[in-house]
């Protein structure tokens, strides 16, 4: 793979072509072109050609993509060819949801556990994985050596949240609280702010009316 700098946008389409040539691999399709794929996903040709130049192109001129290759190769860029341990820190209804997503497994984000400051849920049970009481959580991170952690704590906890968690050696945090986390550079955090996405699309919506 290249050593220069990678843009977020080619890096923001990695997994949009994981998850269409995951499917095509499952349908049975063996090869694809860049003009098949770019018929599938929106996305023009050369742009793919572009995109997939960043990490060594993987195609051959006459040939196009090996569609099996291809997602062995992105799945290694994106690191999602080995086990990812998770935990959640906050359980109610999007920590819930999160943990009972049985996608995240298949692409190898396991949930290892949960943990949650309100004495009412301590104890129970999401899918396979129960519940245990905030003070054990740094623990557990160590004993377990646990990966990433996510964050749908409210947004008045998230900042001290997010120090517990650097300081028992967390490497990444998905933080869906309404803040954005400040941490050490070799944390990594993805903030999901739910509602920026509502307003995207309402702004498109908007933009679609003024247009007619």
């Amino acid at each position: 793979m290249s050593e220069r700098e990678i843009s977020q946008a080619v890096i923001g389409r990695l997994p949009r072509y994981f998850r269409y040539l995951g499917e095509l691999r499952d349908r049975g399709i063996e090869r694809i072109s860049s003009q098949e794929l770019s018929d599938i996903m929106g996305v023009t040709a050369s742009q793919i050609r572009q995109d997939f130049n960043n990490f060594g192109g993987f195609g051959q001129q006459g040939y196009g993509y090996n569609v099996n290759l291809l997602c062995e190769e992105i799945s290694r860029i994106l690191g999602v060819d080995r086990e990812h341990t998770l935990i959640i820190v906050g359980t109610g209804h999007l920590g819930q949801a999160l943990v009972g997503y049985t996608n995240f497994a298949r692409r190898g984000f396991v949930f290892r556990g949960a943990f949650d400051s309100d004495p009412s849920l301590v104890g129970r049970w999401i899918r396979d994985v129960q519940i245990r009481p905030i003070e054990e959580m740094e623990e557990f991170v160590r004993t377990n050596g646990i990966e990433i952690a996510v964050l749908t704590v409210p947004k008045d906890a998230a900042a001290s949240m997010a120090r517990r968690l650097v300081s028992c050696g967390i490497k990444a945090i998905w933080n869906f609280a309404h803040v954005d986390l400040e941490v050490p550079e070799e944390v990594q955090v993805e903030n999901v702010h739910l509602s920026d996405s509502l307003m995207k699309l309402s702004y498109s919506i908007v933009r679609y009316e003024q247009g007619r």
